[in-house]
């Protein structure tokens, strides 16, 4: 057997979530950096032929949480050509101070779906709640980044994009280790947020805890 045809059908589970035969533009839709200190949260959106699928799991796609840096980036521009359209989306540190995270979270994804080109039948949503903003058809997914090939492309391109953007920052806003972790809650973030004091793009709503115990949110 030829072995990519072989690596796609050992991941045929991934495959799954997709089929839904009363629905043919069907969009995966996922977020990434819903628990970081700093930063928008960012959301995918991807629409996938079974074909492009099958190709894309070939190519080793699956959660973005289980690539490495370099073969996530080397997915991305596979997933764009493949893809019958794909679309970014984010909300930023305010919005999510001024929202919650998890409203924040779904204006993120409602702003990517929203700039699909393409009329969609069915919206796969990552997890167990469901886009309370979006008004049309759509489906829960547990797991979904693991379970559904166009969840798993949109979680791809939303990791590669939040994480360059982050990373750009990190020469603005130096001394954070953003370059390290991209926003997330470490130990070296935790100490540079002592030290330095938050930044304009900081989620004030996330460090209210870290503040009340070691000295004022400023």
């Amino acid at each position: 057997m030829n072995p990519r045809i072989h690596a796609a059908a050992a991941a045929a589970p991934l495959l799954q979530a997709d089929m839904d035969p009363s629905a043919e533009s069907i969009a995966g839709v996922d977020e990434v950096g819903r628990g970081c200190w700093f930063g928008p949260v960012f959301a995918g959106a991807v629409v996938l032929t079974e074909v492009a699928a099958v190709e894309l799991l070939a190519e080793g796609l699956t959660d973005s949480k289980a690539l490495t840096v370099r073969r996530r980036a080397r997915l991305v521009p596979l997933i764009e050509d493949a893809a019958t359209a794909w679309a970014l989306g984010q909300a930023s540190a305010r919005e999510i101070d001024a929202l919650g995270i998890r409203s924040a979270t779904e204006l993120s994804m409602l702003r990517a779906l929203q700039r699909l080109p393409t009329p969609l039948e069915l919206v796969l949503v990552d997890g167990v709640l469901p886009l309370r903003l979006w008004m049309g058809p759509q489906r829960t997914v547990v797991r979904g980044d693991s379970q559904c090939a166009a969840i798993a492309a949109a979680s791809v391109l939303a990791k590669q994009a939040r994480d360059g953007l982050i990373k750009r920052l990190a020469s603005r806003f130096y001394g954070y280790g953003l370059e390290r972790h991209v926003g997330y809650g470490t130990a070296i973030h935790r100490r540079a947020l002592l030290d330095l004091g938050p930044t304009a793009l900081h989620r004030r709503s996330f460090l209210t805890k870290l503040f009340a115990v070691n000295g004022s949110l400023t």
